[in-house]
């Protein structure tokens, strides 16, 4: 036991997700072939749940069993004809070299405790989305999870707003001919929200790595969006919708990237004010439609007028076609209205403004829509 013990606590610093269950699991694994060359095989089966681990487990195993393995085949003439005992044939509570399986929780963490305690993940969440710019798996999988947990709890949300509370007033109504006594509980109709919900993606230069993992974040949490649709714009608007039908993350980002080469929108600059246009004269939507562009608000090609952006007048615009226009600006506020930033002028025109300056801030907000 204090081997599988010091394999799930090395296995834990080298970044893998090892819960009491994997340790218990790995402990009746290593009962059953502890004399066998499966060994090694059965407890990747049990701790390795995503290939990339894979070489973190071999160095973490070598450590923990590369001398037991040698002693093993050293002896091995005297180990012949044992019968190990299975599972099934331990007495529960079974003790081995001082150490009861049930006492297992007090010796490892909670498996939310080991997530929480993983750095690397935190760190991510929280470091600012512009300084991700490499295409690590890792983060298309935090991504992955984030649209995930998104989708969960926007179903949960769902799903009790569907449950008929207690009307109050009705029932007092209801019950006046029995003298007030409540005896006809009346409930409250659940209200129908149907709220199609329209992204707009900058991919220009100041965005365009931003755009990719907000892209991803939509992606994994889709179905839970009535009638999305995705579009991304940098001077024009192209309709992306049909890549959130991929099956795979990777295969549908391929795709956005490949779209966005085919129509030279890599690294382009923004025009807010022929994109908008362009958006508002090809696509319908209606006053139950919530619009949100991710956007740091710097219409760097656009024309102005008296200094102010002709775009904040198609911003109105949808503002007021639509039931809301939310804008997500991934700069830090402290940057927002200098220089050429227009977040107060978009405000003015009748759209709400937050920032998303992190992967968590950007899944929190998306969460509350």
């Amino acid at each position: 036991m204090e081997k599988i013990i010091l394999l799930s606590n090395i296995l834990r610093d080298k970044g893998l997700p090892v819960s009491i269950r994997s340790t218990k699991d790995a402990f009746s694994a290593y009962k059953i072939f502890k004399n066998r060359p499966e060994l090694r095989e059965a407890l990747f089966s049990v701790y390795v749940k995503d290939m990339r681990h894979s070489e973190a487990f071999m160095d973490a195993y070598n450590e923990v069993f590369g001398v037991l393995d040698e002693e093993n085949d050293e002896s091995s003439g005297s180990g012949k004809g044992e019968r190990i005992k299975s599972s099934e044939e331990q007495t529960p509570g079974e003790v081995t070299e001082g150490i009861n399986i049930e006492d297992l929780a007090e010796i490892q963490p909670e498996i939310q405790d080991i997530f929480d305690s993983r750095t690397d993940e935190s760190q991510i969440l929280d470091r600012d989305m512009s300084t991700l710019n490499t295409f690590d798996p890792e983060i298309f999988e935090l991504c992955r999870r984030l649209g995930m947990k998104i989708a969960n709890r926007r179903s949960r949300r769902l799903r009790r707003s569907k449950k008929m509370r207690p009307d109050i007033r009705r029932s007092i109504r209801r019950n006046m001919k029995h003298g007030g006594t409540i005896i006809e509980l009346m409930r409250a109709e659940p209200r129908e929200r149907k709220s199609q919900h329209i992204f707009l993606s900058d991919v220009s230069g100041s965005c365009d790595w931003i755009s990719n993992w907000f892209f991803c974040i939509v992606y994994a949490a889709q179905k839970t969006f009535y009638r999305s649709r995705f579009f991304d714009f940098d001077s024009r608007v192209i309709e992306t919708t049909h890549l959130l039908d991929e099956d795979d993350l990777y295969d549908a980002f391929r795709n956005l990237r490949e779209s966005r080469i085919r129509n030279l929108m890599l690294h382009g600059t923004s025009n807010m004010y022929t994109a908008f246009s362009d958006f508002l004269e090809n696509v319908n939507f209606t006053g139950k439609s919530c619009i949100v562009i991710l956007s740091d608000c710097r219409d760097w090609a656009g024309p102005r007028k008296d200094g102010i952006p002709e775009s904040a007048e198609l911003v109105a615009e949808m503002s007021e076609k639509a039931r809301k226009v939310l804008i997500l600006n991934p700069e830090p506020k402290k940057k927002w209205d200098v220089v050429d930033s227009c977040v107060s002028i978009y405000r003015d025109a009748g759209a709400a403004v937050k920032e998303v300056r992190t992967l968590r801030q950007l899944a929190e907000v998306i969460e509350g829509l």
